[in-house]
């Protein structure tokens, strides 16, 4: 088998790969409007209601309807999920990795498409599209790898008389949970590791993006993985989620998403209902509030342009996203005059548009809330730049920069997932590690310091569980950095790492006597 290398980035800058996502765009354009089914054990079933997706470049146009599933039909997927668990589990490890190697490499020949389908139903830019997709690819290809490993034969200490073997065995029916922001790469993440493992799944997408989540779905279908394996259920989530994450015969939920909603689910998953024969396990990462850290010896250029990018991208919908930086007194005025002009020169626009920088947010919801923490930042700090809504018919906001801003202002403290950067002063860089560290969270965090003493002071003092030197904060890949955080952040598991698959199997120790 060949070894795991991450899956490379589309060059926009030549003529044939633009050429080719614009004929991506205009391809899928064609399709937008359809209706999606459920998937309940291969079926396709439809539901009463319908979830209908909106472009958020464009607010009148629909992307897609989606069927709405009730809790029959969410009983109905966990029946089905429960069947199909019985012959899954005894697949071997290699053949369930090979439906994984067959998905990435159509995925990567329709790769302009999937980051298309970005574009119009999440709002994402051709580069951030891009990379979405790159990262679903990595996800499929590195856990396929790793479940073959893991099959393999375990290094035990051998005794005279005995042959003792360790096997990772799949837990059971297993509910994904996925976020909006990643539509696409962590859905892909969350729901392969689960099912390469030997588990059976229950997807119930998020709500802004089920027609990415439907694409993947027809793309499972294409390679054949056996009925029932993945059910494809959108719906409410205080209906069929919590349904679902309560429900006996759940044996884990793999959740991405907000702190409030990470907890809740935890608080149902704690609790032992009637025919219930284990503790459920909860694998959630709940986002971030992460900090750059600039020391007073750096290239100011180099740190501003570290800052606006990691802030910025993707409007700042990310978990691992700067929405804080905290810079030393000696050099904060130039850090945050070239961070204010770096943000007023980003283009505002509609995603699918080649060379626009900052799409809209995702929906009405995140606009109104981004909008009102911007009201919020005009009384906690010093608007540098932005600081309103941007032209156009959809959700689209100015990257915002607000300077002089206390660590203890919302803006400083509270998940805003949205373009604002709140900016404070450190009199010293023992003092900015302890700003970093003054919230709840600890996902990501990134230091610029040309000062081996300092770094190292960060390398053990900076509680965050992705810790960047000298570059942006965010952007982990597979396999290279694995991903996740610490504190309200999540429960410390790692994607994209070697121990991600331990968590949705069980570890069982066979020896027989000689």
């Amino acid at each position: 088998m060949f070894e795991f290398a991450n899956e490379a980035l589309t060059d926009f800058s030549g003529g044939p790969e633009r050429e080719k996502m614009k004929d991506a765009l205009n391809h899928v354009k064609g399709q937008l409007g359809k209706y999606y089914d459920l998937v309940i054990g291969g079926q396709h079933v439809s539901a009463e209601g319908k979830i209908v997706s909106r472009d958020p470049s464009e607010s009148t146009q629909i992307v897609g309807y989606v069927a709405k599933a009730d809790r029959d039909q969410a009983e109905l997927a966990m029946q089905a999920a429960l069947h199909a668990f019985d012959t899954w589990k005894h697949t071997g490890a290699e053949v369930r990795a090979r439906y994984f190697f067959k998905a990435a490499a159509i995925m990567r020949r329709r790769k302009h498409e999937f980051s298309a389908w970005m574009c119009y139903e999440a709002g994402k830019t051709w580069a951030e599209a891009d990379a979405d997709v790159a990262e679903a690819i990595d996800f499929m290809e590195f856990y396929a790898r790793e479940m073959v490993r893991l099959s393999d034969r375990q290094p035990l200490v051998r005794i005279t008389g005995e042959d003792n073997d360790l096997q990772y065995i799949p837990l059971g029916v297993g509910v994904i949970i996925p976020p909006w922001n990643f539509p696409l790469a962590i859905l892909v993440g969350m729901t392969s590791a689960a099912i390469v493992s030997g588990n059976t799944v229950i997807v119930k997408p998020a709500s802004a993006t089920p027609v990415i989540a439907a694409k993947f779905f027809e793309l499972l279908e294409e390679v054949g993985l056996p009925a029932g394996v993945a059910n494809f259920l959108p719906g409410s989530g205080g209906e069929i989620g919590d349904y679902l994450v309560e429900h006996p015969k759940t044996r884990f939920i793999n959740f991405t998403g907000s702190r409030d909603v990470g907890l809740r689910i935890s608080r149902l998953a704690a609790d032992v209902h009637p025919g219930q024969l284990w503790i459920k396990r909860v694998v959630a990462e709940m986002g971030g509030k992460d900090a750059i850290v600039v020391d007073n010896n750096i290239d100011i250029n180099e740190a501003a342009i570290a800052i606006v990018n990691s802030a910025f991208g993707f409007g700042g919908q990310k978990c691992s996203a700067c929405s804080r930086a905290i810079i030393h007194d000696e050099i904060y005025d130039q850090v945050a005059a070239r961070v204010a002009e770096l943000t007023s020169a980003l283009q505002v626009g509609r995603a699918y548009e080649d060379g626009v920088h900052v799409g809209p947010v995702v929906d009405q919801s995140a606009y109104d809330k981004i909008l009102d923490y911007i009201a919020i930042g005009r009384s906690e700090g010093t608007l540098l730049c932005g600081g309103d809504k941007a032209p156009g018919n959809g959700y689209f906001i100015m990257p915002t920069v607000f300077g002089d801003v206390k660590t203890e202002a919302r803006i400083s403290q509270e998940e805003i997932f949205g373009p604002v950067l709140a900016l404070t002063r450190a009199h010293s860089f023992e003092e900015a590690i302890a700003l970093a560290n003054a919230t709840e969270y600890g996902l990501t965090g990134a230091v610029y310091s040309n000062n081996r003493d300092h770094l190292e002071y960060a390398r053990r003092e900076f509680h965050v569980g992705n810790l960047y030197f000298n570059r942006k904060c965010t952007g982990a890949l597979v396999g290279v950095q694995p991903f996740g955080g610490f504190n309200m952040s999540g429960t410390d598991s790692k994607a994209g790492g070697r121990d991600y698959l331990l968590l949705f199997t069980q570890a069982k120790v066979i020896s027989e006597k000689l």
